[in-house]
């Protein structure tokens, strides 16, 4: 599963207000700024060195892409779900796609995204490590884009903005990678990754950050290139017992930073409960396959990568998944809808929409 992601792997965006505005429509967050693994991945892994490099820069990734076919290093058909959600907290047009952390925020580049995002990144430092950017080293290349903004804004205004930003998560690479074998192992793999994960918040709370979205890890036992592996190609129930576990981990972590961490504010979104119906009932939400890879071949489309060669689903918007592992531009969609203003089971204790528009 090296450098690979889940459907609704946990999303990172990191939105900033960095000055600039449109007259005629005040976005809510003018600029975002995202961190976390390929769900999000823009294009940043295109320039890492590295043959074991996951990157998604040919065909036929991007084919649906807005205003032609264009391999983007996105791992979607489109747009992915950093997209949507930083389109809905900008109330703006997309067009958000593209920037990478060598091309750093700018005075006379307002309302931008910037992206922190690689493909197979994880909590750990050590998941697939050498063919991404961690989340630490994510973490530390904010710090140094804080500092150039300080540089060029001063520091009071950079400090006001920050207080109004952010959203983070990250988490489904280590699921994929790491294989405890007993209870005590899993319970000191979930102490580590928890320590880790609570470490970023913090530093990045440090930093200035206040606001937090988190989706949460969801059910990696469920994805084409998981189920390929089962005989009748159910999902791998001990797998997404193990992605729980993390997850209410996460959960009890974070309410107790809550009371640590002044002014901290946070958004969990329950994947689990986010895709639900992709699974149960895929033709309630328009899917007529939520088992099985668009853009691949063999059985359920996961027996290859995507690329050009291999077969592709003529409606990419009735199936749940891209490849093998990544959602389709559709999926990521109904995702974001979900976590941004959807029903209260689906995030805690405050959805993405009312976590926008909190002020400080």
């Amino acid at each position: 599963m090296k450098g690979l992601v889940l459907l609704l792997g946990l999303a990172a965006v990191a939105a900033l207000a960095v000055g600039g505005g449109d007259a005629l429509q005040q976005p809510v967050v003018p600029a975002v700024f995202v961190l976390g693994d390929s769900t999000l991945d823009v294009g940043n892994n295109n320039h890492l060195p590295g043959e074991g490099v996951p990157r998604a820069n040919t065909p036929f990734y991007g084919v649906d892409f807005p205003g032609g076919p264009k391999a983007t290093g996105q791992f979607s058909n489109g747009y992915n779900i950093a997209d949507f959600i930083a389109s809905r907290v900008r109330e703006k047009p997309f067009g958000l796609s593209g920037a990478q952390i060598t091309e750093l925020p700018h005075p006379q580049r307002s309302h931008q995204r910037r992206e922190l995002a690689s493909a197979g990144a994880g909590i750990l430092d050590s998941t697939n490590a050498g063919d991404n950017i961690p989340l630490s080293k994510q973490v530390r290349y904010f710090a140094s884009t804080k500092a150039e903004m300080e540089a060029a804004w001063g520091t009071h205004r950079v400090s006001a903005h920050l207080a109004n930003s952010f959203l983070l998560g990250i988490g489904s690479n280590d699921m994929f990678q790491t294989k405890p074998k007993s209870t005590a192992e899993v319970a000191a793999l979930y102490a580590t990754l928890v320590s880790n994960y609570s470490t970023a918040i913090t530093d990045l709370y440090g930093l200035g950050a206040r606001k937090f979205g988190i989706i949460n890890v969801g059910p990696v036992g469920c994805v084409p290139r998981v189920r390929v592996l089962n005989a009748t190609g159910a999902c791998n129930d001990a797998l997404n017992l193990y992605a729980v576990g993390l997850a209410a981990a996460v959960k009890s972590a974070l309410a107790g930073l809550a009371p640590k961490l002044p002014g901290f504010a946070y958004s969990l979104a329950d994947s689990f409960a986010a895709s639900q119906a992709s699974f149960t009932d895929p033709q309630s939400v328009g899917f007529v396959s939520s088992d099985s890879a668009c853009c691949g071949s063999g059985r359920l489309g996961a027996e290859s990568l995507c690329m050009k060669n291999v077969t592709l689903c003529p409606n990419r918007d009735t199936y749940a998944f891209w490849d093998s592992v990544h959602p389709t531009q559709r999926a990521a969609e109904l995702v974001a809808q979900g976590v941004f203003d959807g029903p209260t089971q689906l995030t805690t204790p405050i959805n993405f929409k009312q976590l926008a528009h909190k002020r400080y």
